[in-house]
């Protein structure tokens, strides 16, 4: 089987700094990966090391059956194309329209048909949720939601088989962030594309993932479905899928098997 995403024991280390030890896991193509852990636990390293900005001190990282060791620039190039990354506060160029932004990775790479470029932009911006008058708008007139919207209609433009998604919901409001969840819940079933996210939604766990990976003391210390991962003992997994938010958010409540 070729995986969309292979871990095969990396470690990670920034001079004396342990931040990855021996972290070993698959991700199958089309499934929804959530990543969560404490702050500073490598989350962030584990994306960036997917596409070849960081990689690992020992082990290796394949990405479709590809290892990214020694990345040759055809490789890179495919991987740019293939992998469609959206940052924590949406990345956009503020000196450019909606438009512009979306049409940007088109150009980057050698479009040069402006009609073409029109009918995908206006394509990707009908399937997020957005009209063409929206497309004329700078990023400074655009609400958080709507800046979500955007930045996932841009990492879409490229029809990429695997999005990384850093903290996709940080800083939006709860109706916001419900819209948005809903909004990738129907293009993931439409596209079938594979996600990596790192999140600490606990909604997005419960209603978009379908595998959890529980990053703390920098070792992989869960990784199935949630509910396999609830069923795991270990101190971070108590304190963050078992305090009165989680119940709330899981409703009955939360408990082990």
């Amino acid at each position: 089987m070729t995986y969309a995403i292979q871990f095969d024991h990396i470690w990670t280390r920034f001079g004396d700094k342990v931040v990855h030890q021996d972290i070993h896991f698959s991700l199958e193509q089309g499934e929804i990966l959530g990543v969560v852990g404490a702050s500073g636990c490598g989350k962030t390293t584990l994306l960036r090391e997917i596409i070849g900005l960081q990689l690992p001190t020992e082990g290796e990282v394949f990405v479709m059956g590809k290892s990214l060791k020694n990345v040759t620039a055809a490789h890179g190039q495919w991987l740019r194309h293939d992998c469609g990354v959206l940052f924590q506060k949406g990345a956009l160029f503020s000196v450019l329209n909606v438009f512009d932004n979306i049409a940007f990775p088109l150009r980057e790479i050698g479009f040069h048909d402006e009609d073409l470029i029109a009918r995908i932009v206006f394509m990707k911006l009908s399937m997020v949720g957005l009209s063409e008058h929206d497309a004329w708008l700078k990023p400074a007139d655009l609400s958080g939601g709507m800046i979500k919207r955007v930045a996932l209609a841009r990492t879409m433009v490229l029809e990429p088989s695997l999005l990384l998604l850093d903290e996709p919901t940080s800083g939006l409001d709860p109706i916001s962030s419900e819209d948005f969840v809903s909004l990738l819940s129907e293009l993931h079933h439409v596209l079938n594309f594979t996600v990596f996210m790192v999140t600490h939604d606990l909604d997005i766990l419960r209603d978009l993932c379908t595998k959890v990976a529980v990053l703390a003391d920098n070792q992989l210390v869960a990784f199935g479905t949630l509910a396999e991962v609830l069923n795991t003992q270990h101190p971070f997994i108590d304190k963050f899928f078992y305090n009165k938010r989680a119940q709330r958010v899981f409703q009955q409540g939360v408990t082990r098997g």
